[in-house]
């Protein structure tokens, strides 16, 4: 009786781990493909754009305003120890 148990149990753990075996190459199968896909799409057809000066200081001013409005929020905040010196 208890060997039967054993070799029932055994043909479950195989076939738990054949299934595994199985959605793992399956798994593979789909990142390859996703892969493969994302190498066929073309390409923007347009040209990227140069960035101008007018822009770049643009980008360095919102990049400013929004580490000193993270930085007074987290100062303002009753959770923060501040330390006067």
């Amino acid at each position: 009786m208890y060997l039967q148990y054993v070799g029932i149990l055994e043909l479950i753990f195989e076939e738990i781990i054949s299934e595994k075996i199985v959605m793992k190459g399956l798994g593979r199968l789909v990142v390859t493909l996703k892969s493969k896909i994302r190498c066929l799409k073309l390409k923007n057809p347009y040209d990227k754009m140069e960035k101008s000066e007018s822009m770049r200081v643009e980008i360095r001013s919102r990049k400013a305003r929004k580490l000193i409005e993270e930085t007074l929020k987290i100062a303002d905040s009753p959770k923060s120890k501040t330390f006067t010196f």
